[in-house]
């Protein structure tokens, strides 16, 4: 029977223990030297085995070659040290050694992490546990998100706010993780913690905030003066961590939490209008996410964030505003460029100098102090932004530019020229013109400046259901619907059933004169006659007759 070594020493000092056995008969009963015997009887635990050092006597002759080579590579570039088949053809190349690279591949493998040990490079970076202090720090980082945005799959960018006690994070998705958008998303996560972290944020080294990093300088950054400016406006610190992979456990909660939220709300790839769409769905997916407990902790995000909120520091009296500002000038189709993409204005401004905010999402165009127009941020390249709106007072002038305008086919493409506007359109040139028509048209479009969309498409289909197609008519209509600028009637008026309406009596004028207009009541008076009219002509052309004491003129004699 074969024993262990632990088994046999076992045996062997229960033998002496139990039986009383000499030395000599425990090392003939067990087969082993006496020396064994000894060994097992002084201490239970065996030896441990001794390895026998390994001889390599042809590197032992290159050994000096080799170190030199591997101390070159603790300075070295990463991409241009040393491999252990580069060592092995220098020493045969350089030197005409006799060495297999077998042998020289095992002894690179352990003299290389011994060197760097002894140079203290590349040594294991021991993390030192950190105590969150609660409303006092918080992180920030950007991760790509796909998103089916009106059918089209594109690639997005989420800006998340992480607080470092409880894990609360605010999360908003842009088209960009330019400058406005890492602005405006802080202004966003502040308004939803009503509050800011009374000591520091953390971040990467992103250019949004970060111009240069000194190296050599500790943690010191060249920061970008707008970024500076933000900061001093809310009142907090920015924290940096090393740049590189290196940095990147410094700011770990982030870290994961950006893949946490996209796996967990935003899996599989959302399908939404607008992005507005999709943040205001985010908003729901964060207040169900206190509920959720980080790691071993005992109480929930939502129970540590309720306790944190209290502590932050409070938000400035005014609020900033991410976005930056440009004065681009307005071309001949009244459109500016703003970062190679074209936008709509009011016509009147052609020729002009106007200021745009640009954020993340949109723009707003200001001519002085007066907002005059906003477009959704359009990210593809080479891409534009029209309006039908701007151009309406030059359709007055020039209606036969709208069938084929590119202000058109956009609002057609945007839903906002509704089928509605394609009816009293097609009816307003069928009875005036195209002409004329057309210029029907853009009055009712007018319409949209002053009332909701809603109210102007209730009156469009009013009109046309008693077959008006006057704007005037549409007007009346939609303020009828509107309920707020409708006609006050007589309170003694008894109520009636049937809704009266405007008519339009223009409709005599379609090809069929004959057709019944819809909301008239049947006419039943008999047609006009002048009868009576042709029997007082012949009394007019029958002379008089001529009587005693009178003359031709009818005069009367003496």
């Amino acid at each position: 029977m074969e024993f262990s070594r632990v088994e046999l020493f076992a045996a062997i000092r229960r033998d002496a223990r139990v039986g009383g056995c000499s030395i000599r008969e425990l090392a003939r009963r067990y087969r082993v030297g006496r020396a064994t015997v000894r060994e097992a009887l002084a201490n239970a635990s065996p030896p441990p085995r001794k390895v026998p050092v390994r001889v390599a006597p042809k590197v032992g002759t290159v050994r000096g070659l080799i170190d030199v080579m591997l101390r070159e590579d603790l300075t070295a570039p990463p991409k241009q040290r040393h491999t252990a088949k580069r060592v092995w053809a220098r020493l045969v190349d350089e030197h005409g050694a006799d060495i297999s690279y077998g042998a020289v591949r095992d002894y690179v493998r352990v003299r290389r992490p011994e060197l760097a040990r002894a140079a203290g490079v590349g040594l294991a970076e021991v993390m030192v546990p950190q105590e969150r202090v609660a409303a006092a720090m918080a992180e920030v980082d950007f991760g790509e998100v796909w998103v089916d945005l009106g059918g089209v799959r594109t690639k997005c960018h989420m800006f998340a706010l992480r607080m470092s006690y409880s894990g609360f994070a605010v999360h908003r998705v842009y088209p960009t993780q330019s400058q406005e958008a890492f602005l405006e998303g802080h202004v966003a996560a502040f308004g939803v913690l009503g509050g800011v972290p009374t000591w520091h944020i953390r971040y990467d080294n992103l250019t949004a905030a970060v111009k240069t990093v000194l190296f050599g300088k500790g943690r010191r950054r060249e920061e970008n003066d707008r970024w500076v400016l933000f900061r001093s406006h809310y009142g907090f610190d920015a924290f940096y961590c090393r740049p590189g992979v290196e940095g990147a456990h410094e700011k770990g909660g982030i870290e994961g939490e950006v893949g946490r939220f996209r796996r967990t709300w935003l899996t599989p790839v959302p399908k939404v209008a607008s992005l507005a769409e999709l943040n205001n769905l985010i908003a729901g997916y964060e207040r169900r996410d206190g509920q959720r407990r980080i790691a071993t902790r005992h109480a929930t995000v939502g129970h540590d964030w309720a306790h944190e909120r209290g502590l932050l520091a409070p938000l400035p009296g005014e609020e900033y505003d991410p976005g930056l500002v440009l004065t681009p000038r307005v071309d001949r189709s009244a459109m500016i460029t703003v970062r190679m993409i074209k936008y709509s204005v009011p016509a009147h401004l052609i020729g002009r100098k106007v200021r745009v905010s640009l954020r993340a999402s949109h723009l707003v165009v200001f001519d002085g102090r007066t907002p005059v127009a906003r477009h959704e941020r359009v990210v593809a390249r080479d891409g534009q932004s029209i309006q039908l709106d701007h151009y309406l007072e030059v359709l007055r002038h020039k209606p036969g530019a709208l069938p084929g305008s590119s202000a058109l086919a956009a609002s057609r493409r945007a839903g906002v020229f509704t089928s509605e506007h394609e009816a009293f359109w097609a009816a307003a040139r069928k009875v005036n013109g195209d002409g004329p028509g057309t210029r029907d048209l853009v009055e009712v479009l007018l319409l949209h400046r002053a009332m909701r969309p809603v109210d102007v498409i209730a009156g469009i289909r009013a009109a046309l259901s008693v077959g008006a197609v006057s704007a005037d008519v549409v007007a009346l209509e939609a303020r009828l619907h509107a309920g707020g600028s409708s006609p006050v009637r007589p309170a003694a008026d008894p109520p009636t059933t049937v809704e009266q309406r405007v008519v339009s009596l223009t409709q005599r004028r379609l090809a069929d004169p004959a057709a019944v207009i819809v909301g008239l009541p049947a006419d039943t008076r008999p047609l006009p006659s002048v009868a009576d009219y042709d029997d007082l002509l012949p009394r007019r052309s029958r002379p008089a007759p001529a009587g005693p004491g009178t003359t031709n003129e009818g005069s009367t004699t003496a």
